[in-house]
């Protein structure tokens, strides 16, 4: 059975930093992408960061862009999300997703496998 767990969410004051990691069991094809979206109620889920498993390509979303990392480590197939200098607007829900398509890693209709999400608050 294909799961993600996420793990690292919590309770950070504004410009501090938060880790999150992601680990994928159980998925019968070969993952190409791994990545994290998040959501706030009421809104539609909008990615953060993803990359690619072979090349490393990554993809960051504006508002990650100078201020997070994505990381993987492939063998054991996990992922990452370096959260720096956090603002009160990255409080949301955060999702890991991987994905077995080729040449698709960044939107969610990319993603085929989901976690069950793990919050993250961030306090000004």
């Amino acid at each position: 059975q294909a799961r993600l767990v996420e793990s690292g969410g919590g309770s950070v004051q504004a410009g501090g930093s938060l880790s999150l990691s992601c680990s994928a069991s159980g998925i019968t094809y070969d993952i190409t992408c791994m990545g994290w979206f998040r959501q706030d109620p009421g809104k539609e889920r909008e990615a953060v960061a993803t990359i690619g498993f072979r090349g490393d390509s990554t993809y960051y979303a504006d508002p990650a862009k100078g201020r997070f990392t994505i990381s993987q480590d492939i063998a054991e197939k996990r992922v990452y999300l370096q959260m720096n200098s956090v603002k009160s607007e990255d409080t949301a829900m955060y999702y890991c997703a991987a994905g077995v398509y080729y040449g698709r890693c960044k939107t969610s209709v990319d993603f085929g496998y989901w976690g069950q999400g793990t919050q993250v608050t961030v306090s000004s």
